[in-house]
């Protein structure tokens, strides 16, 4: 399996931190920017108004994490 080095929380700069209580986004450190970019398209997807409840949108997200086998 692949591996790529996560950068260390002291070089993300301040404006590109993100809550990441689960390091699930923690892989984009290498690119704070996109870490940043990733986070606000997570907030506007799961938890901005929309046609789907947020339980509807969780359990959708949980589904297709168990077809792909994520482990977390």
């Amino acid at each position: 399996m692949a591996h790529i080095a996560y950068a260390p929380d002291a070089d993300v700069p301040d404006a590109d931190r993100v809550p990441d209580h689960d390091n699930i986004l923690q892989i984009h450190r290498i690119h704070p920017p996109v870490m940043r970019q990733h986070y606000e398209l997570y907030l506007q997807l799961m938890h901005r108004p929309g046609p789907l409840t947020r339980v509807q949108r969780e359990m959708m997200a949980v589904h297709v994490s168990a077809i792909n086998h994520c482990h977390y």
